[in-house]
């Protein structure tokens, strides 16, 4: 719906898919052959990711920005919580990426799901951005 507001549609495309699966052992893994599909598709990648603290989805930020990474040739900018920056800047890194934090953030969830206990919580959060280490040093 922002795509035809903003009267975009020949300029942004969306993804919308099931990036993840269940992993052999438990947890979460990415579907390879789809990320491989989608490889180096896109210019940018913008994403607000699940946070993956919820019991089962641990991680699944991580796998998010992964995918992005692998099918962006350019910029990734995704929401992360601050508490993780150090983990997503060394992770960035193994994948050849720069990370930089745009902005630090208070994002507001508010009750939406059976799982939340209480009517709104503050999170701090880091608008971050993912460069290709070649494409930074440029």
């Amino acid at each position: 719906e922002n795509i035809d507001a903003f009267e975009i549609q020949d300029t942004v495309e969306l993804v919308h898919a099931s990036l993840c699966g269940a992993a052999d052992g438990g947890g979460l893994a990415l579907d390879q052959r789809f990320v491989e599909r989608m490889r180096a598709r896109f210019d940018t990648a913008v994403l607000n990711p699940p946070f993956g603290t919820k019991p089962g989805n641990k991680g699944i930020d991580v796998l998010f920005l992964q995918a992005a990474c692998a099918m962006a040739t350019g910029a990734v900018y995704s929401l992360h919580k601050s508490s993780t920056r150090e983990y997503l800047v060394k992770k960035a890194a193994s994948w050849g990426f720069r990370c930089e934090v745009l902005a630090e953030l208070r994002f507001d969830v508010p009750m939406m799901y059976r799982f939340h206990k209480k009517k709104s919580v503050d999170i701090e959060v880091d608008l971050l951005r993912l460069t290709p280490v070649a494409a930074a040093a440029v």
